[in-house]
């Protein structure tokens, strides 16, 4: 793991001990054990007569090293002058060590002190910081809690509201914000940062400044009542916004007992409890979705060429509608010029409106100021031909799912455009090399799927056909950085990775509901199981006439194992669309509040009857489990089948498109994840018993049966699964 600390001494006594451990000098155990012997050394040698502890390159710590997690998690560390477990390091070089040094210590913050840097920080008798600094303890997202002492440190610092919100939501504060709160006792320039930290190490041991154990501090704790109905809003607070999720009470429970019985009581139910979630599942899976993030940059064959990403200013948006405007918005909004294009002057003023409107929103909102508003808006021109296309690096193409249509527009895009820039799309389903079927451009055109609302979420799905160009891919990838979406390159297919992974989603629940299954119990299990809304709640919010361009692509593409249900389609021709109409397999108020509708009982009997089936009283007693399994089982064979065709290089890349583009609950770790947390086996042997009785939908893929029949993972390397094969 390596890292390491030095120790210097200055001539005015004060020992200056350096975390070095790059990028961002985490605390690996190489680290941990370097900086107990720094301290020691210095608390032993008598020319020291105070400590001040930083990061080397302006950066303090990131955090305890992530990587070492699997070692924990399986019980192999080993380690010299430490246990095991990152709860001892709280107590023993935390707590023992550094807090209860007879010479005081100063932590000086620049840059990252996050999760156990943060923690080392707070065991230190003050910290100084730069105003830019970012000071949080975001375990949590990791599905642990503070080991190093955090909880019980940050509430007698900050008191316990703020303390609750910091761990609960993950989020860190910037060093002015920690220095209102008490976090920090003064902000300096990064110039002056060690100079201040030494003289207030001084200051301290001649008793001008205060010498203060965070770990006994008790005025910003609130009397023991309302501390405890802090709590437990906290606890209701959490349950509702996690109700699958066990960490986040653990921390509550963990931060109570230090208020109830004292914090070394604190610090040893800290330690028990971060041992024991380690090793869960949602550990485990946030763990893998965190490095699984991480890899989705690194292409074989694409990034390892060495290639450098071309410089792209200028873009040009085709289409204003929903897609096309979040998407202008999320260029514009990190600096990108854009030029939105519609087809007339009603169109684009409407386009240019709905680009303004998320703006707004976010000025509204807090996130943007009316000055950075003005200066975003500016990047954006409107225009109704292709005359200002001759200097674009870039075109995303983004109107309706018309295969004529896109292939006009990508043959004139050739002419107006220079050789050089690179002609994306922004379809959801239809194959690349059918949009580029007019053009002799094959070598650019390349996929960019964002996902509604564009501006907001994470994914951006990067499609490669088989004549993509790498250079193209690293261009994208690089402007996908930049406008801080996570990318997923894939290969090129209908509806590419994450529509045709989830496109059994809603027909596996129409299938359900023919047979008798209650629609809206499908949706609250579905959502009770962790993803932000039903299949049926989803179809009304994407349209009914989205959900049936792109289903049709699919029973096309697929016809063998697509269920094909005439219940949508009979409930458009009574002009029920969705929310849009505010009716679909919902009702809708002003509010876009959602109620159910008991006249969509007529719509699926008269499906039924077209469709020749009965319901069955066993759909109608499903179990919660039941239904979980009927509806994310096909997903699991239907991804199983994108990556044994080699459209994912990764299965861990369909795990990040499913939790980002589909909102699969991230603590289960994806389709892919999640699939091998059941097991192929069983995942097999059910899809096989519903084929017999419901036929082709459910069949499960040759892939899914291969790895059955060896026991072996669905997420193992391809080329490791065709040899053992």
């Amino acid at each position: 793991m390596g890292g390491t600390t030095t120790i210097s001494v200055g001539s005015d006594g004060v020992a200056v001990i350096t975390i070095i451990n790059p990028p961002v000098n985490s605390l690996s155990f190489d680290v941990l054990n370097s900086l107990k012997e720094s301290f020691d050394q210095a608390l032993q040698r008598e020319d020291v007569k105070a400590i001040v502890v930083t990061g080397a390159k302006g950066k303090f710590s990131g955090g305890f090293d992530i990587s070492a997690f699997g070692t924990l998690q399986e019980g192999k560390a080993t380690t010299t002058g430490l246990a095991s477990k990152p709860g001892y390091v709280s107590i023993d070089i935390l707590s023992d060590t550094v807090d209860a040094a007879k010479k005081p210590s100063v932590a000086a913050i620049d840059g990252l002190a996050l999760g156990g840097g943060l923690e080392v920080a707070l065991a230190c008798h003050s910290r100084i910081a730069t105003s830019t600094a970012q000071l949080g303890l975001p375990e949590l997202q990791l599905g642990i809690i503070p080991g190093f002492g955090g909880t019980q440190r940050l509430p007698r610092l900050v008191g316990l509201a703020k303390a609750l919100e910091m761990m609960l939501t993950s989020k860190p504060v910037r060093g002015e914000e920690a220095h209102d709160l008490g976090l920090v006792d003064a902000i300096v320039s990064g110039d002056e940062l060690l100079e201040s930290a030494r003289q207030r190490a001084l200051d301290i041991l001649a008793g001008r400044k205060p010498w203060v154990s965070s770990l006994y501090k008790t005025d910003k704790i609130e009397p023991l009542g309302e501390a405890r109905e802090i709590l437990n809003f906290a606890r209701a607070q959490a349950r509702r916004q996690a109700p699958n999720l066990q960490h986040p009470q653990v921390c509550i429970d963990v931060i109570e007992e230090g208020i109830v019985s004292g914090p070394r009581a604190g610090l040893l139910k800290e330690s028990e409890a971060f041992q024991v979630l380690l090793k869960s599942d949602t550990c485990k899976s946030l763990i893998h979705v965190f490095f699984s993030i991480r890899g989705t940059t690194k292409v074989p064959g694409v990034t390892d060429l060495g290639l450098k990403p071309r410089q792209i200013k200028k873009v040009a948006v085709l289409g204003g509608g929903l897609m096309g405007s979040g998407i202008a918005t999320a260029l514009i909004l990190n600096g990108y010029q854009v030029v939105l294009k519609e087809v007339n002057q009603k169109f684009l003023e409407a386009g240019l409106s709905r680009v303004k409107a998320n703006l707004t929103s976010s000025v509204k909102k807090g996130k943007l100021t009316q000055e950075k508003f003005e200066k975003t808006i500016s990047r954006l021109k409107g225009v109704i031909d292709y005359e200002s296309f001759k200097d674009v690096d870039m075109v995303i193409e983004a109107v309706i799912e018309n295969v004529s249509l896109k292939q006009q527009i990508f043959a004139d895009l050739e002419k107006y455009c220079s050789p050089n820039c690179i002609l994306a799309s922004n379809t959801s389903t239809i194959d690349l090399n059918l949009i580029g079927e007019k053009t002799k451009s094959h070598d650019r055109i390349i996929g960019a799927h964002f996902f509604s609302p564009a501006h907001v979420m994470p994914l951006l799905e990067i499609v490669r056909t088989s004549k993509t160009s790498p250079q193209t891919v690293v261009d994208l990838l690089d402007v996908g950085k930049k406008i801080r979406k996570t990318p997923v390159v894939v290969g090129n297919c209908t509806g590419f990775a994450v529509n045709r992974m989830f496109f059994p989603y809603t027909q596996s629940a129409l299938l359900l509901v023919e047979r008798g299954a209650d629609i809206y119990k499908i949706d609250r299990v579905i959502t009770k199981f962790g993803m932000p809304m039903g299949p049926f709640r989803l179809c009304d919010l994407v349209g009914f006439g989205v959900a049936v361009a792109t289903g049709s692509q699919f029973v096309f593409n697929f016809s063998e194992r697509t269920y094909k249900s005439m219940l949508i389609p009979l409930m458009q021709e009574d002009k029920r669309a969705g929310e849009t109409t505010r009716k679909g397999f919902y009702l809708y108020d002003d509010k876009r509040k959602a109620s159910p509708d008991p006249e969509i009982k007529k719509y699926i009997e008269k499906s039924r009857e077209i469709s020749g089936i009965s319901a069955e009283a066993k759909f109608e007693k499903l179990s919660d489990k039941d239904i979980i399994e009927m509806v994310f089982f096909p997903v699991v064979n239907e991804a199983c089948r994108v990556y044994a065709e080699g459209i994912a290089v990764k299965a861990a890349d369909l795990d990040i498109a499913g939790v980002m583009g589909m909102g699969f609950p991230p603590y289960r770790g994806g389709i892919m994840f999640w699939g091998d947390s059941i097991g192929s086996k069983y995942i097999y042997e059910r899809l096989n018993e519903w084929s017999k009785m419901y036929g082709e939908f459910f069949k499960p893929c040759e892939y899914l049966a291969q790895r059955a029949a060896l026991g072996a993972p669905l997420s193992s390397p391809l080329d490791q699964a065709k040899s053992r094969l």
